[in-house]
């Protein structure tokens, strides 16, 4: 008797998009499916220990280098595979959603690398998950277009040689499809998105002269990295492609992952790129795992956290060491500051900003940066260029100087700062205008002359919540409790309202967001991730 036939993937509850059923074949599905099959088990068993090592970190209030890898860290005899020549010169980086015009805009930007985005500038809905699959199989095919419904304006692709190469960032590992099951379960977003994305493309882009490149968000541990490395070498495979055409670059976006950068290197060597030094989501991530770590672990005002803080400049120098010594690229992180093409002084400010920000990064030693924002892209290339000129990076510059301490990296209390009253109000508003944006199906936002994603409203409601949990007391005397929170919160909703309009504000998801950002900022109970209260209100 034959074994019975493995179960199929199911399309839950999900109104048909149009052309979905170029991304959806019967063949990427069943690819999908097995990766779930395979990996999905062992993506449990990490995030059960995520928790055991939080609990660890709420018992001791600290964190060290691995002892159990010492052995990784001092062999100086390993490196990385070299880079592919379409990821040699990363000096400048755009990243955004893979929505149509974004995914034309960002191509055509004068970036080397695109970071196509399906997790934190991308809403999860089933749309933005579909079509985002099929805007980049569109783009290498070049029969992508898109003309502005309000403004008339067309865009269409550049020639092959001007377009950014692009780098895909499936989601977080904590995160479900909740519209992809496999008898009855839903299969990880991560898996959903690596998967379509991988089956689709591998081979198309070896035949323009890439592959696929991703970035992997929200590492926790070398664990994680070894992980996605058995789904690669699997995936090629699979696919029947050579072992090594993957190439991934790891966001060092958590305070652990901090501790473990070598070890992700050594786990990814076969497929590693680099490593970026992903700001915002790190100081969430600081907050989350030592929010109760008493007064010495407590952050200032978002905005007062700037890359010369002792313990950012540890953590970005640390990682570019590690970087070049093992022969793989450092890549520096978001500047927020969005220009605005109508307003000049808001204009200046960006470009100051961001203009600072990646010269601070270019002589800091990495290899390229990000930014949010076309405009920027000159901004940035002139930074590096200062620096690098024709070479394509300067792996080269091995930092050797650079000694950092376990204590360095968790030393917040070296930073010169309190919270403040205007900052829980700015973390009030950011929070209610990012979540109704997202609830909308919109991830990368722009608020206050500030591109934001996901991480920005993980800071905010973490800080709340910090702030109430350690009774701080703010410059007007104010306590930081819950209450304050309240009032803030229905100030903010009630100004929002007087600005856009009962009608708009009717049409919009505002007391929903309201709602859900005091929920996340004021419970007990910590959520691990903003995004999965939310996720169930995404429709």
């Amino acid at each position: 008797m034959s074994a019975p036939a493995p179960s199929t993937l199911a399309i839950v509850d999900a109104e048909p998009l149009p052309r979905q059923e170029e991304v959806l074949t019967d063949a990427a599905l069943a690819f999908v499916a097995e990766l779930h099959r395979q990996f999905t088990p062992r993506r449990n068993e990490l995030l059960a220990r995520r928790g055991e090592r939080r609990a660890e970190i709420a018992r001791t209030s600290t964190l060290d280098f691995l002892p159990e890898t010492a052995a990784v860290r001092a062999d100086d005899s390993w490196r990385v595979a070299p880079a592919p020549a379409a990821l040699n010169d990363r000096r400048v980086e755009i990243t955004g959603p893979t929505d149509r015009k974004m995914t034309i805009n960002a191509l055509n930007s004068g970036a080397k690398v695109w970071l196509a985005d399906f997790e934190d500038a991308s809403a999860p809905t089933w749309e933005n998950v579909v079509l985002g699959q099929l805007n980049l199989t569109d783009a290498y095919e070049r029969r992508i277009d898109f003309t502005d419904p309000k403004s008339g304006k067309s865009y269409a692709l550049k020639s092959a040689d001007e377009l950014a190469t692009v780098v895909m960032r499936p989601r977080g590992w904590h995160l479900e499809e909740r519209h992809l099951q496999l008898d009855g379960v839903s299969v990880p977003g991560a898996l959903v998105d690596f998967g379509l994305y991988f089956f689709h493309n591998a081979q198309r882009l070896i035949d323009l002269g890439k592959g696929p490149y991703f970035y992997l968000p929200k590492t926790e541990s070398h664990l994680e990295a070894r992980l996605w490395n058995d789904i690669f070498v699997f995936a090629q495979d699979y696919v029947g492609i050579p072992q090594g055409t993957v190439r991934a670059t790891v966001l060092i976006e958590t305070i652990t992952a901090a501790y473990e950068m070598e070890e992700i290197l050594y786990e990814l060597r076969d497929h590693a790129a680099g490593l970026n030094a992903g700001r915002w989501d790190y100081l969430f991530s600081i907050v989350k795992n030592f929010r109760d770590g008493g007064a010495k672990f407590v952050l200032p005002d978002r905005n007062a956290v700037t890359m010369t803080a002792p313990f950012m400049r540890a953590y970005t120098e640390l990682l570019v060491r590690t970087c070049h010594k093992r022969g793989a690229h450092a890549i520096g992180g978001m500047a927020a500051f969005i220009p605005s093409r109508r307003d000049a002084e808001v204009n200046k400010v960006a470009f100051e900003k961001v203009k600072a920000d990646k010269d601070r990064e270019a002589n800091d030693g990495f290899d390229g940066s990000w930014v949010a924002h076309p405009d920027l892209v000159p901004i940035a290339l002139a930074s590096f260029d200062a620096v690098l000129g024709e070479k394509p990076n300067q792996k080269d510059r091995l930092r050797e100087d650079v000694s950092v301490a376990p204590g360095d990296l968790i030393a917040i209390d070296s930073l010169d700062a309190s919270p403040t009253y205007d900052g829980l109000r700015n973390a009030v508003a950011v929070g209610i205008r990012y979540i109704e944006a997202w609830l909308r199906g919109l991830g990368a936002v722009a608020i206050f002359n500030l591109m934001e994603d996901a991480a920005t409203a993980e800071i905010s409601r973490s800080q709340i919540w910090q702030w109430i949990n350690a009774d701080v007391v703010f410059e007007n005397g104010e306590h930081a409790t819950a209450d304050l929170a309240r009032k803030v919160a229905a100030e903010e909703l009630a100004a929002i309202r007087e600005e856009i309009g009962e009608e708009t504000f009717t049409a919009g998801k505002w007391q929903q967001a309201h709602d859900l950002l005091l929920q996340v900022s004021l419970d007990q109970d910590y959520a691990d991730f903003l995004t999965l209260p939310a996720y169930e209100q995404l429709r």
